[in-house]
């Protein structure tokens, strides 16, 4: 499938935020085998693209802007009335004759404000135009700015800012703008879909967390655990694995858990690794829900400090059952970074540090100052964990900080958008 994005951009500063939309949308299409082609003004200077921008696989076409030699300068027509300059419709003859040539093998053709800015006034009537020579193209045209109050009788060419266009679709940004939008093109709001912006937290981290996230789905779980440490049982990370599958297991949430983990001389790690696993999918995980950044060649002998930390900011739920911690710093990093804390109530450091953190705290074997402590549960541990898992579920519903940032990290990301908003109306 090929679709077009007619933006008319003279440049690509990102100051300007309709750039960073088409930057979002064309990493949404080029994630999913969707070829895009850019249409921009004839004089966007395309050599100083940049990210995205970049991509071999988007197409560049120029839309041509100039006429008998001079260049087309844009004039803002907010009115509803009035005259037009004396080569307006010369002008936008011009440029809808380039538009069929531009668009003649494209599927779908999605449009950035054309309809909606006055100084694009030539270019919504030149596509009006054009479209009557592409009738079977799938039009989507995207506002982004607060819909304005239809006026009485607009006249035209002023009116194309009032007025539907065949087999278009008008896209807002958030649901709340539907009625306005309707409003303002006349079109029922059967035909006004909202396309939210979105947050790709992935363009803002390090290559090490983007590689991790190529190979595990991470984004899009209800619930995400990181745990960083060495990989030796006082670590307890069965009892990581353990407390997440009875979260998947009787609160039905996608859940994933990463290990960041690194060798120990205590237990060969692939041993140990291999039993971690087996109680996790024991307590209701499957095997794609558990991640180890260790079986990533890069990082078999560790996963780099400030990675954890940046994992920390995707996560929601820190759990620390570890036997034996003399202060506990990575309890500070993940609350640090907005994560729910459970901690092993029978280590002292945990104890005092928890408390001070508003912790949610469990019982786990442990080595208390001269002594350890064993824990068993009545009538099972399988019903301890049930307990827990609903309790902590709660937790993180019920916390606005917690929950605001698991919708961010979920809702409003560009896979989301793209399989939910946007592509249905392309296919």
């Amino acid at each position: 499938m090929k679709v077009a994005i007619l933006t008319m951009f003279n440049g690509l500063d990102s100051t300007y935020s309709i750039v960073n939309v088409v930057a979002e949308q064309l990493r949404m299409m080029l994630n999913d085998d969707v070829k895009p082609v850019m249409l921009v003004s004839e004089h966007c200077p395309v050599d100083t693209r940049y990210g995205v921008f970049k991509d071999d696989r988007i197409e560049w076409r120029k839309v041509v802007n100039h006429l008998e030699g001079e260049q087309i300068h844009w004039r803002d027509y907010t009115q509803a009335k009035g005259e037009v300059h004396d080569t307006f419709f010369k002008e936008a003859d011009l440029i809808a004759e380039d538009l069929v040539e531009k668009l003649s093998d494209m599927d779908a053709c999605i449009m950035h404000d054309i309809h909606y800015q006055g100084w694009h006034l030539v270019h919504n009537v030149a596509v009006r135009k054009a479209q009557k020579k592409l009738p079977d193209l799938k039009f989507i045209a995207f506002t982004h700015s607060a819909p304005v109050n239809r006026p009485s009788n607009p006249e035209w060419p002023f009116s194309a800012r009032y007025t539907p266009m065949p087999n278009t679709v008008y896209a807002y940004p958030t649901q709340s703008g539907l009625p306005a939008l309707a409003k303002q093109y006349d079109v029922p709001e059967g035909k006004c879909v909202a396309v939210n912006n979105t947050l790709d937290l992935m363009s803002y981290i390090g290559e090490e967390v983007n590689l991790l996230c190529n190979k595990s789905e991470v984004l899009s779980a209800d619930v995400l655990v990181v745990y960083p440490g060495r990989l030796t049982v006082g670590k307890k990370f069965e009892k990581v694995a353990a407390l997440c599958g009875s979260i998947k297991k009787n609160l039905e949430k996608r859940v994933k858990v990463i290990f960041c983990d690194f060798p120990s001389a205590d237990i060969p790690p692939e041993r140990y690794k291999k039993f971690i696993r087996s109680v996790g999918l024991s307590f209701g995980l499957d095997e794609k829900d558990i991640f180890f950044t260790s079986d990533i060649e890069d990082f078999k002998y560790g996963f780099p400090r400030r990675a954890v930390l940046e994992l920390f900011s995707l996560s929601n739920l820190f759990i620390c059952p570890s036997f034996s911690e003399s202060f506990g710093l990575t309890v500070l990093e993940a609350a640090s970074k907005g994560n729910l804390l459970v901690l092993n109530e029978r280590v002292p450091a945990l104890e005092e540090v928890g408390k001070k953190l508003n912790a949610y705290f469990m019982r786990w074997d442990a080595r208390n100052f001269g002594y350890d402590t064993y824990e068993e549960y009545q009538p099972s541990e399988s019903d301890y964990l049930k307990e827990h898992a609903e309790n902590i579920v709660q937790l993180m519903r019920d916390n606005p900080v917690i929950h605001s940032k698991t919708m961010a990290r979920q809702r409003y990301s560009p896979e989301w958008v793209w399989h939910n908003q946007l592509k249905p109306l392309l296919f």
